[in-house]
């Protein structure tokens, strides 16, 4: 069966990561997502060693499922033909600042008046409302102005560090998608589109202060900001004899059956320790406790008494470790298929399974532009109008060598 969102047709102006990874889950779910791109492409075709020019591996990953436009709009034939095909489209997705897409001709009420009901979604790096709102934004910054950088500082008393994800852009990318997703449905309750606005900053200072507001929650405060559990130095895979393992006793069960295994029954009558309360305001001196007697034991053994007493734990993986992984084996997350120019290429699943409308993998990343003619064929232009198009340099179509 098609998706969950065969049928609807996005236009997508974004690039990079963020604004990508939410078309990619749209896709994914069947959605006609059409990548327009520049002449230059989408600058994360160039990341990587890629067989073919600008079709690098993070672009791969996050661009299947999607058909390519390439269009110059800074020619007005180019920008003619882009809102000829934005009038077929339920959904305009873009990560371009306010006044960028403005200048273009492409801001929300423009957009409006080639199709009323349009759900018009874009990210950008800080609410336009704001004193920030004009400039511009990347992972690294976000991660410094939410606090990200600085929690690192908090758990070992170093400098501040950038997270080795690209943690923003994700995270602000599935926050798109999933604005997206509310649109369209208030669109199908209502038959009305809007405008909806995600900022990379706003979303990730959410997401950092789930955890993190903790006790400045209150007016007035009744104590520090952070979650003292996450931000304990000995919050870390804990060494064994012959590797790391990831171990969390989370009730009294599983503490009572801990301190008994290391031979200190005692530690449950320790008032740091002795009610559900006491244990979690004094996660680092259990965290502590555990990283000591870790070494004692080899990995197999800790996991064998851990699975045993039904203590959460977890072996730790290198990523190169990720593709043996069993579970990952037996669910299919890693999946080898051959791309017409790059041969055979890894890549992963959808994470999302829905048991009557399935996600699947139905087309490879484009080349650039590779599917313009039909792509604009389909929004009524002729034969003759797209050659044009062609030949004057304003549709740009990359052909397998």
């Amino acid at each position: 069966m098609p998706g969950p969102l065969s049928g609807y047709r996005i236009i997508d102006l974004t690039a990079v990561v963020l604004g990508p990874v939410a078309t990619l889950h749209l896709a994914d779910m069947g959605a006609d997502v059409i990548k327009v791109e520049p002449p230059e492409g989408d600058i994360m075709r160039n990341a990587g060693n890629a067989p073919t020019p600008s079709m690098g591996p993070i672009y791969l990953g996050i661009n299947r499922n999607k058909r390519a436009l390439c269009l110059d709009l800074k020619k007005p034939e180019a920008l003619a033909a882009l809102k000829r095909l934005i009038a077929t489209a339920d959904a305009f997705v873009h990560n371009m600042r306010v006044e960028a897409v403005e200048r273009l001709g492409l801001g929300y009420d423009a957009v409006k008046a080639l199709k009323p009901d349009i759900v018009y979604a874009y990210s950008v790096g800080y609410k336009h409302s704001g004193p920030y709102g004009k400039k511009p934004a990347f992972d690294d910054l976000v991660q410094g102005a939410s606090g990200a950088a600085m929690l690192a500082s908090r758990v070992d008393d170093g400098a501040p560090r950038f997270l080795p994800s690209l943690i923003v852009d994700k995270t602000t990318g599935l926050h798109l998608g999933m604005a997206v997703l509310a649109a369209l449905l208030h669109r199908e309750r209502t038959g009305e589109g809007q405008m909806v606005e995600v900022p990379m900053l706003e979303t990730i200072t959410g997401f950092w202060l789930v955890e993190h507001l903790f006790n400045k929650s209150y007016v007035p405060p009744r104590g520090e900001m952070g979650y003292s559990r996450v931000l304990s130095a000995d919050r870390k895979p804990y060494r064994t004899k012959d590797g790391y393992i990831c171990a969390l006793p989370y009730n009294e069960k599983h503490y009572r059956a801990f301190a008994a295994e290391i031979g200190q029954p005692e530690l449950m009558s320790d008032p740091r320790f002795a009610t559900a309360k006491a244990r979690s305001d004094n996660q680092p001196a259990i965290q502590a406790i555990i990283a000591e007697v870790m070494p004692t034991r080899t990995t197999a053994e800790w996991l064998d008494f851990l699975e045993k007493a039904d203590i959460p734990s977890m072996v730790v993986n290198d990523l190169d470790q990720l593709f043996d992984d069993p579970h990952l084996k037996e669910t299919g997350f890693f999946q080898t298929r051959e791309h017409p120019t790059e041969g055979a290429i890894r890549t992963t699943a959808s994470p999302f399974a829905f048991s009557a409308t399935p996600t699947d993998y139905r087309r490879h990343a484009p080349l650039l532009g590779a599917d313009g003619r039909e792509v604009l064929a389909e929004a009524g232009l002729s034969n003759e109008e797209i050659a044009a198009l062609e030949s004057s340099g304003a549709m740009k179509v990359v052909r397998p060598s």
